[in-house]
């Protein structure tokens, strides 16, 4: 995917932060651009073709609003609730929330590869972690307010592609959690862990911070850095049984 061009961002933002709509020429004022310039982004501009929607009375509004709960990610989620939902939920009802929702959002269910025990994999590990996050102190009614997202498929339209495993959404950061059923590090999966890292950081808004997380299940007491190819950055990776670490580099619940 093209990387996002700033006017677009704000563009974007603008809409995605209006709760009841907003029409071109105001965008046009907010984002300090001319008319022409927005109008070719609104009507060009992948993330306004897969995201965004036009009313009857010419306002433009997102499917994501930049509002908690984001509950417009639900329509792109194999999963969505709140942590309390999802940790008050047997294995069955979620995987079969889960199969009906990848089903809404074309997710391919070919088992052949063992998806649903991965699926099941990615569901103990998140409960666990939030068992980890209890027994180190960190209040459940902050926890439990949260969101988590299994199986995001943003693709409806062809225009872009914005895929996560899972999403765990605080009140300040959102963690893109990239899980593998394996026990050592490889360069092509810390490259995709950081690959929606740009999108996703859009559909949030800049009172997000994204956190990229490629968690290996297989793996024990794992926790380290890994380089993206080609550039500076970096992504945390850990096992299953470390995921805590990577939360509190962030919300520091360790003392």
């Amino acid at each position: 995917m093209a990387r996002v061009d700033p006017i677009e961002r704000k563009i974007y933002m603008c809409i995605a932060g209006s709760e009841e709509g907003i029409k071109a020429r105001d965008i046009a004022r907010a984002v300090r651009a001319d008319a022409s310039t927005v109008n070719h982004f609104l009507y060009a501009s992948p993330f306004m073709k897969e995201l965004c929607w036009q009313d009857d009375e010419y306002c433009w509004h997102a499917q994501i609003p930049q509002t908690r709960p984001h509950y417009g990610l639900a329509e792109f989620a194999g999963f969505y609730s709140s942590v309390r939902e999802f940790l008050d939920m047997d294995e069955h009802r979620f995987l079969e929330l889960l199969k009906l929702g990848c089903e809404n959002v074309g997710r391919n269910l070919n088992d052949t590869r063992g998806l649903f025990h991965s699926f099941a994999d990615a569901r103990q590990t998140m409960r666990d972690l939030f068992r980890d996050l209890k027994e180190f102190g960190y209040p459940e009614q902050l926890s439990g307010n949260w969101e988590i997202v299994f199986e995001l498929r943003i693709k409806k339209s062809k225009h872009i592609r914005i895929y996560a495993d899972v999403l765990l959404v605080t009140k300040r950061y959102a963690f893109s959690l990239e899980f593998k059923m394996k026990d050592r590090i490889e360069q092509e999966e810390v490259d995709q862990c950081a690959k929606y890292c740009e999108y996703l950081d859009v559909i949030f808004g800049d009172g997000y911070e994204i956190v990229p997380v490629l968690v290996l299940t297989k793996a024990r007491d794992l926790y380290e850095d890994a380089t993206v190819s080609d550039t500076d950055a970096s992504v945390q990776v850990c096992s299953g049984d470390m995921l805590y670490n990577a939360l509190d580099f962030y919300l520091g619940f360790i003392r």
